[in-house]
């Protein structure tokens, strides 16, 4: 390969979709699948055919191509959120899985508005594009995702469900990581225990406050409607959240958060309060960001693989594209981190030494 490859080059050829079709071990109709995109073409002879493409420097003139046909090489990725750290951890690693399948990625920014997601991806529509992994925004119709997708351009969701859409959804275990950062508060010795962040019509909240009121039901501990503050998912939002249920019930012991990011704003309200996480408070958020391990004290999270989400939806994209039926959503494994943000119920707690 090395010396034909150097022979290419030295007569200054271009490389060929025949060049291509001999260094992959497949015929030049279906290396004209792979530039196109098509359905029907497995991921393992994907990556033959682009390997074969990166190795000859082959470089595909989709302009003339598209004078041939409409199929698209482009994947659309609507994010509801782009300042959303972890939800950007995600995008790389779509990023990177669908380049390897031979697409293009292309990032829109809906912003939680679902006026503005209908419109991003009307427009996207124009492109013809291959497929869509959408955040998608609150109040979203599943009619309306229901009938978006189809085998030739499918849709994921990702991180949140969209309750009778007809269409898969790839996200982490909300439930059981939230029952199990409660769990572990609980075992601390705490009983007074607050769940603050997210939005509240969002299913990722409603999965995550079940999770957390089935461990403290289990526990026998009783949940007042206001040690539960839903927010927006920004610092400041956690910040506000955290002040609300603390002004209400000063007894709080420990809070978990939504996500990290609510647990940033907590941090900050807390030592506006004089208070300290980890030795007044426990504090545990979801996520794993990498700042968490940073903070002062270092927070204890629920760890999601962003790589695991970008795989397995990158999966279901080609699962529907090849077998033109829709694959089963898919749930992601969590893993509680302890760091040093949780204490437990003593003498220390709440200042009472």
């Amino acid at each position: 390969m090395a010396e034909s490859k150097k022979t290419r080059r030295s007569s200054g050829r271009k490389a060929t979709v025949i060049d291509v079709a001999k260094v992959a071990g497949v015929s030049k109709s279906t290396v004209s699948l792979v530039l196109r995109g098509n359905a029907g073409v497995k991921a393992e002879t994907i990556e033959k055919v682009n390997q074969a493409i990166r190795e000859l420097g082959y470089i595909y003139n989709r302009d003339a191509a598209g004078l041939r046909s409409r199929e698209s090489n482009l994947v659309a990725i609507v994010a509801n959120d782009l300042a959303n750290p972890y939800l950007a951890q995600v995008i790389i690693a779509l990023e990177g899985q669908l380049e390897r399948l031979g697409f293009m990625p292309i990032v829109v920014n809906i912003n939680e508005s679902v006026t503005r997601q209908t419109d991003m991806v009307a427009s996207l529509k124009e492109h013809n594009v291959a497929g869509y992994f959408i955040t998608p925004a609150p109040d979203t119709d599943a009619n309306w995702l229901t009938e978006l997708a189809n085998s030739q351009h499918p849709v994921v969701c990702l991180m949140r469900d969209v309750e009778g859409a007809l269409v898969p959804t790839v996200m982490p275990d909300n439930r059981l990581g939230m029952y199990l950062s409660t769990r572990y508060l609980i075992g601390l010795g705490h009983e007074r225990i607050a769940f603050i962040g997210g939005i509240a019509s969002i299913s990722d909240y409603q999965e995550r406050k079940e999770g957390f009121l089935q461990a403290m039901n289990e526990a026998g501990l009783v949940v007042k409607p206001s040690d539960i503050e839903p927010s927006s998912t920004k610092r400041q939002g956690g910040k506000i959240a955290l002040n609300r249920v603390l002004d209400r019930a000063p007894e709080i012991t420990a809070i978990v958060c939504f996500t990290d990011v609510v647990a940033y704003g907590a941090y900050t309200a807390l030592s506006e309060r004089g208070l300290t996480p980890g030795k007044d408070i426990a504090v545990v958020g979801f996520d794993d960001l990498e700042d968490s391990r940073l903070m002062s004290p270092a927070l204890t999270t629920v760890r999601v693989s962003a790589e695991d989400i970008g795989q397995m939806a990158c999966e279901r994209l080609q699962q529907w594209r090849e077998n033109l039926t829709v694959p089963e959503s898919a749930l992601v494994g969590v893993e509680l981190v302890v760091r040093s943000s949780c204490c437990s119920v003593g003498k220390k707690a709440r200042g009472l030494a």
